[in-house]
């Protein structure tokens, strides 16, 4: 049974789901700050960089395999092969078991609403509803409140894996990190000394970027991910994940990562959309209504997503080049949330869940997020092609992820800002290099965890404990 952790979140004023009348003073943001500098002499700074394995430690590929249940069986091999390729692989897949070992760990119990899955591939570019493209954080599969370190060790461990992965020397993977921390730690006491309302409109566009970044590898890195993201739309998906049969679009069939389904689940999910419609604001609800379904596939996502349920559905307006993609994805419980609220599920439907968090935590989201329920099932809703991208770590050199981690860890306050506790965090963080110091040690730590882990995966597909196809797609 899990056990569930102690939380600062509920002060007045602090708690982002407590909304409460605007008439009630709250606590002063100066005493708030006192609050979180006093947090230190419970929860030192140092102490969030011990990592150490457990005697009881659960085995982590019994987790996996216990992530599995419920899942499509046919696409575990794909997961797992994704997974076993590398340790950012396994990294990727291996949320729960992460949230397993961080819940053992010392925490301040300040927890705003963080993202639960923040590594350096949950960040990337998409469109705001002004067609803008912007970088966030952008998977919130997992998000749910909780402390502000999870987010911050994830995002930490993975800069170091990746660090690693790309040939990195360890104090080349440290830069990168240190930059990271020092940038969150930074960009929290900014935020949490601004109005509430000003710090909600605070974004990352593509202009600001190119003005922040300085580092010419960096600079061409995101405008070479940039011109990508653009090209990412409804219209151009059209020719690649489409073809003309019968007078009619289809969704092409690559099987088993793109599959076709039975007239019976297309009706289910057409039925499903609808119900989605009624999630969304009435702007956009008379939008997209106006688009007719043409088609539905299932498509397999991600690494941790892969087999869970998710479709893809084309819509067509009033001519055949007007088309719109949409994702509809299983949503599950947070693999946070265990550690907050014990077996007892705060959320009656998942996919409201991700909606509304990812909502809070973005400064903007995609206009047509949204939920809906299949045959039992929560699902969250989206577009397919809004110029999603991504900065691909693999081409970064050392001073490209230096860079870069800054900037996530910027993006990683703004998040955590937007919801609660933002002055207590920055009071414990504080201004000196503690912290910077700590994330370091444990990164480098759970680094070898993850490294040791994916070991054992490999180890388990070799014995056949776990199956793995021979191509991850």
């Amino acid at each position: 049974m899990a056990t569930k952790l102690s939380t600062y979140s509920a002060l007045p004023g602090e708690d982002s789901r407590a909304y409460r009348s605007v008439r009630v003073r709250p606590i002063s943001r100066i005493k708030r700050f006192e609050l979180g500098r006093q947090l230190r002499q419970q929860v030192s700074r140092r102490s969030l960089g011990e990592w150490r394995v457990f005697a009881n430690r659960p085995d982590p590929i019994a987790l996996i395999e216990r992530a599995h249940v419920g899942r499509v069986a046919s696409l575990i091999p794909i997961r797992i092969a994704r997974m076993v390729a590398s340790p950012y692989g396994f990294l990727r897949g291996s949320a729960n078991v992460m949230a397993q070992d961080l819940a053992r760990l010392p925490a301040t119990g300040i927890s705003p609403v963080i993202c639960g899955d923040a590594h350096l591939g949950n960040f990337g570019f998409y469109a705001s509803p002004e067609r803008d493209l912007v970088l966030d954080i952008n998977d919130f599969d997992e998000a749910h409140p909780g402390p502000w370190e999870w987010d911050l060790r994830r995002l930490v461990t993975s800069i170091c894996v990746a660090g690693r992965q790309s040939g990195m020397r360890g104090s080349q993977c440290d830069d990168a990190v240190m930059s990271c921390v020092a940038a969150y730690r930074y960009s929290m006491r900014l935020l949490a000394n601004q109005p509430l309302l000003s710090r909600s409109f605070q974004r990352m566009d593509v202009r600001l970027l190119h003005s922040t970044v300085a580092g010419t590898s960096l600079r061409a890195t995101i405008a070479r991910a940039e011109r990508l993201a653009r090209s990412r739309t409804s219209d151009r998906a059209l020719p690649r994940f489409t073809t003309q049969l019968g007078g009619r679009r289809h969704i092409v069939d690559k099987p088993p990562l793109i599959t076709r389904l039975p007239k019976a689940a297309f009706q289910r999910i057409g039925a499903a959309i609808d119900d989605y419609l009624n999630t969304l604001t009435s702007h956009w609800r008379r939008v997209v209504g106006g688009y007719t379904l043409v088609d539905v596939a299932h498509k397999v996502v991600g690494v941790s997503s892969v087999g869970l349920r998710s479709y893809v559905a084309l819509l067509e307006g009033s001519t055949p080049g007007d088309v719109l993609f949409l994702q509809l994805k299983e949503a599950r419980r947070s693999v946070v949330a265990p550690y907050m609220h014990g077996d007892v599920p705060r959320h009656a439907h998942q996919g409201q869940r991700v909606v509304e968090y990812q909502q809070e935590v973005q400064t903007v989201s995609d206009p047509l997020l949204g939920w809906t329920t299949i045959e039992n099932r929560s699902y969250f809703v989206r577009q397919f092609r809004d110029m999603k991208g991504a900065i691909p770590f693999d081409t970064l050199n050392t001073g490209a992820l230096t860079d870069y981690a800054q900037i996530l860890g910027h993006l990683l306050a703004k998040g955590h800002a937007r919801t609660s506790g933002a002055s207590m965090i920055a009071g414990y963080v504080g201004s000196s290099s503690r912290l910077d110091e700590a994330m370091r040690q444990f990164a480098r730590g759970y680094a070898d965890q993850i490294e040791a882990d994916h070991q054992a995966l490999v180890r388990a597909v070799a014995g056949g404990r776990l199956p793995a196809a021979r191509r991850a797609g």
